[in-house]
């Protein structure tokens, strides 16, 4: 019998420690409040926003 890993925890963490799985990463987590990240990938920029209505846009 297989048993999946949850995705997250709802027990407190310490600060700097992650609580999901290293190949998920929750939004939440990444923009850290803000509606949109620069990602910087082999020299070149892009952009990841959060829309109004809760999509992720990819613009270079």
């Amino acid at each position: 019998m297989h048993t999946q890993t949850p995705l997250s925890t709802h027990s407190p963490a310490e600060p700097g420690t992650r609580t999901f799985r290293p190949d998920v990463i929750p939004t939440d987590y990444l923009f850290q409040g803000n509606q949109e990240i620069l990602i910087s990938h082999k020299g070149e920029h892009y952009r990841l926003r959060i829309t109004k209505n809760g999509k992720l846009i990819l613009t270079k």
